[in-house]
């Protein structure tokens, strides 16, 4: 296995292009087939403080309720080749994760540790789908960890290769790793049929931990589980590297649910890229 590494300065700015390449076709597409998406995490952020990419940021992050995401990946073809294409479980057998990314074509970008995975590879932005969450905090607990156990088992063939896990580690990986995963995408599919745009309900992506980092002081237990799903409906254009892209029109909610005191950079030793690579082609 090569040794893992993060993006140098130069690195990261041909990332930062590429990037803005896909959220402009991303948006060109969308805009064009009435589908709304909102650019949220690090991406939003980034644009509310300076206009822009967090300079220490490697990726990009958009979210889109179920029902729009259903909607973008039957036309997700209408994405420029040249530019991007769009990945998920059901056009890439490989691939392990519950949410879709769009790839920057031509690109390479393989994470450490998961090499052996097979998955197409190139510089990404996450897509995360929406999901309508029960309305009572019980159902809502339980779904999230039925939920948290189906995570595992996709995660289970990159724990497999991890050499620092324990023995009992490895043969729990073990034993999930032999759950079929057409099994978890089965299960996703079947909750993700009951969510509407028109349902008034909070929303989560069923295949994510919890997103708020105020979740570790205590948030009530109402919006522990899901966030409001008019963050992702009701939307607004937003300066985002001399463009304009779509934000939550309260993104000052969405922000201030993720992060407290959002608007404050971290410590110096906190601003650097987060991905550990094993292989980069730019």
């Amino acid at each position: 296995m090569n040794t893992a590494f993060k993006l140098n300065p130069e690195q990261l700015e041909l990332v930062h292009q590429h990037i803005l390449d896909m959220l402009l076709e991303f948006d060109r597409v969308c805009n064009e087939n009435d589908i709304q998406y909102v650019i949220v995490g690090g991406t939003l952020l980034g644009a509310v403080r300076s206009g822009g990419f967090i300079p220490w940021d490697d990726d990009a992050d958009i979210a889109m309720t179920r029902e729009e995401y259903d909607k973008f990946r039957k036309i997700a073809d209408g994405l420029n080749k040249d530019i991007c294409f769009f990945q998920d479980n059901k056009n890439d057998p490989n691939y392990l994760w519950g949410y879709g990314k769009l790839r920057k074509t031509g690109t390479e970008l393989v994470r450490a540790g998961q090499e052996h995975i097979g998955e197409k590879t190139g510089v990404f932005i996450d897509v995360f789908p929406m999901d309508d969450i029960p309305k009572l905090v019980p159902f809502q607990i339980i779904n999230y960890y039925h939920f948290a156990f189906w995570r595992k088992v996709l995660w289970a063939k990159v724990a497999m290769a991890d050499k620092s896990i324990n023995p009992f580690q490895k043969l729990v990986y073990r034993y999930l790793a032999r759950i079929p995963k057409e099994r978890v995408y089965r299960s996703v599919d079947k909750m993700a049929k009951r969510s509407r745009n028109q349902k008034k309900c909070l929303v989560h992506p069923w295949m994510m931990p919890l997103w708020s980092d105020t979740n570790r002081f205590g948030m009530k237990p109402s919006w522990k589980y899901g966030m409001d799903k008019d963050w992702f409906l009701k939307r607004k254009r937003i300066d985002f590297e001399g463009h304009k892209l779509w934000a939550p029109e309260d993104a000052d909610g969405f922000l201030g649910y993720n992060w407290a005191g959002y608007m404050a950079p971290p410590p110096e030793d906190k601003r650097v890229p987060q991905l550990k690579l094993s292989r980069v082609k730019l």
